[in-house]
Formats: structure tokens, sequence, C-alpha cells
């Protein structure tokens, strides 16, 4: 136990942290998902979650947006702070605003390209066109998609490829200038041309942003991320700098895990 204590303050010296979590546990039902969770995610930096399935990970991750609260059988304990505010005690839409999210298989609405984009922008105030579409070229090229749709963005956003799709919904929660973007598997569902036009995105994105994915995949990490966290039946086993928990595991269980002795 002492050398995962030691092995999660091997984070990012003097990086700003931008969601800490402290001794947070969540039950579904009598099941506990998390056990005694005590992780901070660096500001603008990618923090990358992995372990096998059912470890935890996509739970930890929903709960920095509160989707948990979706779920009327989930329980929680412990402390989860964005921007230094307790999640549980802040108004959960504004929270949302504050912290997006990707889910793991591209999601646009059925709309046009640039409804998509200014859905959540309309929710929160009334915008003029000129100032509509200055947002509308600015998300999409955070995404690195206007080139490819600047010429159809009045046609629906569902007659993309996969990969489009993807950094169009990336583009649409980057709409509201969220602090933080959840992304949960961003690439599974995608080709190696659109995975890898993905991972750059994070680390581009994450100059401005901080990102936290989570993946099964351990390449994808050691590429996009600047930190690691290693989860395993519902515990945080190790985090720490990326190259140092890839190159230099402390615990054992990280180790096999890295080396292929289970997934």
């Amino acid at each position: 136990m002492q050398e995962t204590v030691i092995a999660e303050h091997q984070g990012i010296v003097g990086v700003p942290t931008m969601i800490s979590i402290k001794d947070f546990n969540l039950w579904y039902g009598d099941f506990q998902a998390l056990k005694n969770i005590t992780l901070d995610i660096p500001e603008n930096r990618v923090t990358a979650f992995i372990g096998p399935s059912g470890c935890g990970k996509s739970t930890l991750l929903r709960a920095f947006n509160r989707m948990c609260d979706l779920v009327s059988s989930v329980r929680v304990d412990g402390t989860i702070e964005f921007n230094g505010q307790d999640i549980f005690k802040s108004d959960a839409n504004a929270l949302r605003v504050g912290v997006g999210m990707v889910f793991q298989h591209p999601n646009p609405f059925p709309m046009s390209i640039r409804d998509n984009i200014l859905y959540g922008p309309r929710r929160m105030r009334r915008m003029g066109r000129a100032e509509a579409d200055e947002l509308v070229e600015k998300c999409l090229r955070d995404a690195g998609l206007f080139d490819e749709v600047k010429d159809k963005l009045d046609d629906s956003g569902l007659g993309l490829s996969g990969g489009q799709q993807q950094r169009l919904c990336i583009a649409r929660a980057l709409a509201v200038d969220p602090k933080v973007l959840l992304m949960d598997e961003p690439t599974s569902a995608l080709d190696p041309i659109s995975t890898s036009l993905v991972e750059e995105l994070m680390m581009e994105l994450s100059r401005d942003h901080t990102v936290v994915v989570v993946t099964h995949n351990m390449q994808q990490a050691s590429r996009v991320a600047d930190k690691t966290a290693f989860f395993y039946l519902g515990e945080l086993i190790e985090a720490g700098e990326t190259k140092q928990l890839f190159s230099n595991p402390h615990e054992p269980r990280t180790k096999d895990y890295l080396t292929g002795r289970f997934s």
C-alpha cells in the first residue's frame, strides 16, 4: 500500500490541479465500484485512465460531471473538487458546462453540422448570426474539422464519416468553452487514420483544456498522456507521470498489466 501512495505523488511537479479526488467511494446498490480513490488531475494536461474492463475507470470519469446522478441506485461518499469546489454541492447543469463529455461512439444530433455546434450555446444565451458563425468556425477548427466541412455546414452531421462525427462531437463539446473535456474510449470505434487524428487533437486541446481519457489501448495512453492512472477492481493501484509509470512501475500489478500478464 505504501508504494501506491508514493507512486501517486510522482505526478507532474509544479502543475496546478484541476480536479482533486479524495477518499472517493461509489456504490451501485450493494456493489462497490470505486474504493477510496485519491487522485489529482493536472490542469491543461492529458490524463489517461487505464485498466481492465470493469475496473471502475469509466465510472470515475462519469462521476466528474455527475452522470452518476442519473442512476437511481448510486450512492457516493468522499469528495471530488473541480476548480476548488465540491461537485456534489454544486449545480449539476452548471458543472456540465465546465466539464464536457465525449462518448465512445459518436453521437451527433440529427441536425445540421452548424446546429450541432450551436446547440449548447443557444441554450445559454441569445446569439447574433456573426457571433454564431465565428463560434462554429472556431470550434470546428479547434476540432480539426473545419476544412473538411466548411462547404456543408447546413448538411446533417449524420452524413459524416465515423471519424468526422467524433470530431464534430468534440467540437460540440468545446462550444460551451469547458475547462475539462472527458473522453470515454473516444477512438475505440474508429479506423487507424481517424484514431491518429483524434489523438493529435487530444494533445492540441490540452494547451487550453484539461483532458481526461479512458482507454484500453496502452499504446495510446503512452502516446498522448502526460499522467496515467492504473485501476484494478475498483481501486487506484498506481498513478504518476506517464513515462515513469510505463518504464518503471512501482506496483507489481501495474507491471503485470503493462506486460500483458492479465488484461
